[in-house]
């Protein structure tokens, strides 16, 4: 959590902006933390980072393009120093991943107070906000990242239709209504540009989450529509991958799809499904296949070991990381794992 000071200090900051430059990473957690602060402070643009792990110099252009007094960076576990020098306006960056050491960043990060804390962006946002009618947006990306916030009770008591009762994490994203929320904010993140764009404007304007899950009014008829076109092409892929389970500890499925990527909504639900098993989804692009790991213990440390004298990168929270393997070291790179999880 921010601190008291922490949280007055941003809010002057956002209050006091012109055109705040919001940069945010490419997942409901990045996603509602934008859509938190803009839908308060009601000024800015905000830049969806897609395809890129870290914020670096090809993203001086948008700074060049939109000339805004003030640079906030939302759930990216990464800034190039060089970014923030050409940049040349005050960078605010609210993150959770591992420590980071730059210079003239204003950086907001709860894991300097507490090296194991897990605490969302989108949590941290809603601090900043405090707006009682954005409690659901807060609780959607809170939930995707799996984390199960302090006010859930509050939201159970104004959105029972959506979640009735208390419960673990994987009963409340795959056996309640609300889980099926927190998929559409996945969703709806993926596919043309124009269409991503399109469905995150129509988010800044959506008031009630009734508007998309009872298709209460135009706007929420248009997210549901496309979410419901996208989620066809990721339940018959689901159901090839399940098609992969053994008795092995690891699950591994790989696919080839040049449009649609499902590998991170592939991992997360069936390393809920099959809390035993070690999940990797795998999706072959260009000369590298693209992976997110999953479990529910730690496995980042099993990674790291796994990519020693490979050709790759890797990393991310214990229980959830993310890889690029060149194709020519898959092989030996899956030899490497399977033998860390032994």
């Amino acid at each position: 959590m921010l601190t008291d000071k922490e949280v007055n200090f941003l809010r002057e900051e956002l209050e006091t902006a012109k055109n705040p430059l919001y940069f945010y990473d490419t997942d409901p957690d990045g996603l509602c933390s934008f859509l938190l602060l803009y839908r308060v402070f009601k000024e800015g643009k905000g830049i969806l980072i897609k395809g890129a792990p870290t914020l670096d110099d090809r993203f001086l252009r948008k700074v060049e393009e939109y000339q805004p007094d003030k640079i906030v960076v939302l759930d990216k576990h990464m800034i190039e120093q060089s970014f923030v020098n050409k940049a040349k306006r005050p960078v605010f960056w609210i993150d959770h991943h591992d420590l980071v050491d730059l210079e003239n960043v204003h950086y907001f990060n709860p894991k300097k107070r507490d090296p194991d804390i897990y605490m969302p962006t989108s949590r941290m946002a809603y601090q900043i906000s405090n707006d009682p009618e954005d409690l659901w947006m807060a609780t959607v990306g809170c939930l995707a990242d799996y984390h199960m916030p302090n006010f859930i009770d509050a939201f159970i008591e104004q959105y029972p239709h959506l979640l009735k009762e208390k419960t673990d994490l994987p009963t409340a994203l795959y056996k309640r209504p609300i889980g099926v929320l927190v998929r559409v904010f996945y969703f709806l993140l993926k596919g043309p540009t124009n269409e991503v764009r399109k469905s995150i404007n129509i988010l800044t304007r959506i008031k009630d989450p009734d508007e998309i899950m009872k298709q209460t009014t135009p706007q929420g008829k248009f997210l549901w529509k496309r979410f419901q076109q996208i989620n066809e092409k990721y339940k018959e892929i689901y159901k090839d991958a399940t098609k992969k389970v053994t008795s092995s500890k690891l699950l591994l499925y790989k696919y080839d799809t040049q449009r649609w990527s499902f590998t991170v909504d592939l991992a997360n639900e069936l390393a809920c499904r099959y809390p035993k098993k070690v999940i990797i989804i795998a999706r072959r692009k260009e000369d590298e296949m693209r992976c997110s790991l999953r479990a529910k213990f730690t496995i980042n440390k099993a990674l790291a070991r796994a990519l020693e004298g490979i050709e790759g990168r890797g990393g991310g929270h214990p229980e959830a990381c993310g890889a690029g393997i060149k194709i020519k070291d898959w092989d030996r790179f899956l030899e490497n794992f399977k033998r860390e999880l032994k």
